[in-house]
Formats: C-alpha cells, sequence, structure tokens
C-alpha cells in the first residue's frame, strides 16, 4: 500500500530502499523524494481554502466581464423559462456527439416526490467512428435516420405510436455550433460541412420521412443546457448545472438584465415582464488564464496543444487533459530522479498516452503496489517493469494531479453560484435556501470520490467567506444530454406548437 507521512502528506520510502535512493543520488540530479515533495507543494499546497476563495473572487470579476463584453462566452439561448415539473408524454431524445450517437425513448411523468418522473424506456448508443464521420452529402443525416428506425423498431408501443397521424416529438442535444436552428459547421473530422446554414429540423425529418418514420424536431438544446432542463425538471432548486468529462462546460438561468444587449446579436433584447430570465451558456473552458496558478507541466501542454491559451481552465482540470499532465511529471521524473530505473516505458513517450481512465484505476486501487506494478506494466509494457517504489511515487502524483483538479473545479463552481446568487436575488428570494447545481460527465460523477471531496470543499468555501449565499448543492445529472432533449421537447410542446425547432 501507499506509505503516507500524515504530518506532511508525503511519500515514505521504505528502510530496505535507502540504498536504492543514495544510489539514485549518484546518477541522477535529483531523489525521487524531492521531486515529490515539488509536486505536492505545486499541485496540492497552493490550493488550500482560503487561496481558493482569493480564486473564486478572480474568477467572478471575469464572470461578470464577460457577461457584458464577450462575443464568445456567457452567451444566451433561445430558451427563457426552465421546466414546471408538469411536462408530461413520451418523446424522442437523440444526442449527437463528436464520437457517440445516443436514440433514446423517454417518459416525463410529472415531477413528484417519490422520483421515477423521468424515465428511460429505451436507449440505443452507436459509434460515430471515422467511417462514419467520413460520410459525405446527406449519408450522415441517413445513417442517424437509420439508427433512430432499428431503436424504435425494438418498441412495441413506439411501433404503435408510429401508425398514428401525428408524429412522435423529438428532441435534440446537438454538440455543434448551431443558431438559430442553422447549421455553423460541423468540425471534428466530419465531412459533411456542405451544411453550413442549413436548418438542422429540415434535414433530420427528411431523412426521417425517407425512411417513413414520422418524426418532428421540435427542440435542440446544447450539452450544458440539456444538464440545467433534465436536473431542473426534477428538482426546482437547480440554476446551474455543469459538464465535466473530456472537457468542461456550465449553463446558468441568468437574468437578462445580467448581460448586454448586444449578448443578443440580431434578436430583440427580450426586457418584457414576462421574459426576465434566459439560459446561459457559459463556455466556462475558456475562463481562467490569469486567475489559475499553473506548473512548468502545465505550460508544456499548453504550449504544445493545437490551440494554445483557448481553453485554459479545460487544459488544468478536465479529464482530457489529467493524463497528460501526469505523464509529463513521469517523464521528467524519470529523466532527472530515476523512476523506473531511469527507462520510461516506451509508450509513454506519446503524448496523450496515460488516460484518465487510467488514473481513476489506479487511484481507486486499495490493494498492495505490487497488484498496481502488474496493472501498470500491462498498461505500458517495459523491459524494466515498475518497482513498488516507482507505483507509490506514481500514486502520489495523480493524487496530487486529481486534487488541484477538482480544487480548481470547486473554485470555478463557487464563483459561479455567486454570480448566479448575487446578480438573481431578487427571483430566488425566501423560496430556495439552497441552489441545486446538475452535474453530469465522466469526472464529476465516476473518478473516485471527485464531487464528495468537491462537495466538502465547497461547503468549507462558503462558510469561510460568512456570506448571505445559500449553500450549493453538486446533484449527479447522470444521462442529461437525453433527458434534457426530451424535458426540451415536453417544454416545446407544453406551449404553442411549435412550426420549427426551438433553439433552447
Amino acid at each position: 500500500m501507499l506509505v503516507v507521512n500524515p504530518s506532511t502528506n508525503t511519500l515514505l520510502l521504505p528502510s530496505s530502499k535507502t540504498s536504492m535512493v543514495n544510489h539514485a543520488k549518484q546518477l541522477y540530479p535529483r531523489t525521487m523524494e524531492d521531486l515529490l515533495e515539488e509536486v505536492q507543494n505545486l499541485f496540492e499546497r497552493q490550493v488550500k481554502v482560503q487561496s481558493l476563495l482569493a480564486l473564486s473572487k478572480k474568477l467572478q470579476v471575469e464572470l461578470r466581464e464577460r457577461l457584458r463584453s464577450s462575443p464568445q462566452c456567457m452567451l444566451p439561448s433561445h430558451n427563457y423559462t426552465l421546466p414546471n415539473g408538469g411536462e408530461t408524454g413520451t418523446y424522442l431524445a437523440l444526442e449527437v456527439g463528436g464520437s457517440t450517437l445516443r436514440v433514446a425513448l423517454v417518459d416525463l411523468n410529472r415531477r413528484s416526490s417519490t422520483g421515477n418522473c423521468l424515465r428511460i424506456r429505451r436507449i440505443a448508443t452507436s459509434a460515430i467512428d471515422q467511417h462514419v464521420r467520413d460520410f459525405r452529402g446527406l449519408a450522415f443525416f441517413d445513417w442517424i435516420a437509420q439508427r433512430i428506425g432499428e431503436m424504435l423498431a425494438a418498441d412495441r408501443e413506439a411501433c404503435d405510436y408510429m401508425k398514428l397521424k401525428e408524429p412522435l416529438p423529438m428532441g435534440i442535444a446537438w454538440s455543434f455550433p448551431i443558431e438559430s436552428g442553422n447549421i455553423l459547421g460541423m468540425g471534428k473530422g466530419f465531412h459533411c460541412s456542405i451544411y453550413k446554414g442549413a436548418d438542422l429540423g429540415d434535414i433530420i425529418e427528411q431523412a426521417c420521412q425517407r425512411l417513413n418514420l414520422n418524426i418532428r424536431l421540435d427542440a435542440i438544446v446544447n450539452d450544458s443546457s440539456a444538464a440545467v432542463l433534465s436536473r431542473a425538471y426534477v428538482d426546482p432548486s437547480t440554476r446551474l448545472a455543469v459538464i465535466l468529462g473530456t472537457g468542461i462546460n456550465a449553463a446558468a438561468h441568468l437574468p437578462t438584465a445580467s448581460l448586454h444587449e448586444s449578448k443578443f446579436g440580431s434578436r430583440v433584447f427580450p426586457n418584457d415582464e414576462d421574459t426576465t430570465h434566459v439560459l446561459v451558456n457559459t463556455e466556462l473552458s475558456m475562463f481562467g488564464k490569469q486567475a489559475f496558478p499553473t506548473t512548468r507541466w502545465d505550460e508544456s501542454l499548453n504550449a504544445k496543444h493545437i490551440l494554445p491559451n483557448y481553453q485554459p481552465m479545460e487544459y488544468l482540470l478536465a479529464g482530457g487533459y489529467l493524463g497528460e499532465i501526469v505523464r509529463l511529471v513521469l517523464v521528467e521524473a524519470t529523466e532527472t530522479a530515476g523512476l523506473f530505473g531511469g527507462n520510461l516505458p516506451p509508450s509513454l513517450y506519446k503524448p496523450y498516452a496515460l488516460d484518465t481512465q487510467t488514473l481513476a484505476k489506479i487511484e481507486a486501487n486499495k490493494y498492495p503496489a505490487s497488484s498496481l506494478c502488474t496493472l501498470f506494466q500491462e498498461r505500458f509494457p517495459s523491459s524494466s517493469p515498475p518497482s513498488p517504489i516507482d507505483m507509490q511515487f506514481v500514486c502520489q502524483v495523480i493524487r496530487s494531479v486529481s486534487y488541484r483538479s477538482l480544487s480548481y473545479f470547486t473554485a470555478a463552481i463557487h464563483a459561479l453560484s455567486s454570480v448566479l446568487q448575487d446578480t438573481d436575488d431578487r427571483s430566488l428570494g425566501n423560496k430556495l435556501d439552497h441552489v441545486s447545481i446538475g452535474c453530469d460527465g465522466s469526472v464529476i460523477n465516476k473518478y473516485p470520490g471527485y464531487m464528495s471531496r468537491s462537495q466538502d470543499l465547497l461547503d468549507q468555501l462558503i462558510a469561510l467567506e460568512q456570506s448571505r449565499h445559500r449553500r450549493v448543492v453538486l446533484e449527479n445529472a447522470g444521462e442529461s444530454a437525453v433527458l434534457g432533449a426530451a424535458v426540451a421537447a415536453g417544454m416545446a410542446a407544453a406551449s404553442t406548437p411549435p412550426t420549427s425547432p426551438v433553439e433552447l
């Protein structure tokens, strides 16, 4: 097992290894103990609660500035309300991402204290591999329609529904740029960018019609907006949602008055009494360049990135980058402190070879270090297998990097929730004693202890600032993309029957 000094939180090397340490001193400019202490200082000890509160305040300033000026962040959607929990019905829901298509049938059963108000009746997942990305013309959307048909054919009630004159209403969580229902491009390796400016609803409905599928697209959402809608349907205290997986983003339901008129582009600025709020896509990944302390490993990652400085928060804390930060530390440790006997496993020379799933598996392992040696050797074969001492070092580096991730994440959530409460105090009033944040994504919901430790730290921040802010509660919003798409369709159905899809 890991042997750590509880008072200093540093790695203790067994006395039997002292000769190895002395030998390493003769061969390398520093020891593993020395480097590990630096790693812990840089990643853990600089993110104490007081420092995180100061960081939150810097982020709050940036959030408020970008509410008024930035054309890239804090973008108002076309949705001005949250679900009231009374929407009912069965809806087709699509989640179209860069690598996965998910098609689901979702029942909205009305909000209740007993739960089960949202139910995924059936769901099918298909990989969007390079073969699919290479589709030209209408082929990509025909492929989507085929997957819809296959899923519906497996549900008897859905088959009966399709025989009716009324089309099956559908909502879609779309992960690509879109404006007023028109596709602005695909990117991410797709070859159907010829549809730039085309109406997404028309394209998908026509693809379904070619397969005799009676479907109507009623609502379009992005992933973070879908998370707000899915959680707000269940819990009326929800005002925010965050997605933390490969990347990070968040959405918030904010007063329209908190945004500058220019944010709404060609739309008429909503200033009537009935339109007081709007669902805002924060593009949270782009914040924090001047706020977050960084290390030389962070700077190396950023410098070699295809888009340096573009998403500073994401590069520091999201799942797509945690493994790379750890890998960069291990490369340096091998070269300067004799980790792995000075022989880095060949596969670890490749950038991004170490993924966050592997980090989670190692950090969750409670077995002796010898079992981790076997796991690591299987993942990263080497002629010089790692020793227990090597794995103790690796485990502690992973722990330090993941702790900084959740600390920075917590500061960002504290900042965003503080801005929401400061700008929306009148609406929140005395109705809510807390604010809920819906959380989805592989890191926040699946990385060992991530959400619970973040909640503990968030409570400490709120207690330390001694303000009038309410408690902020992180809630699991799993399957938020398909559930949120269905809720969006339900909201559209509850309003005046739409003639075109409502972009939320």
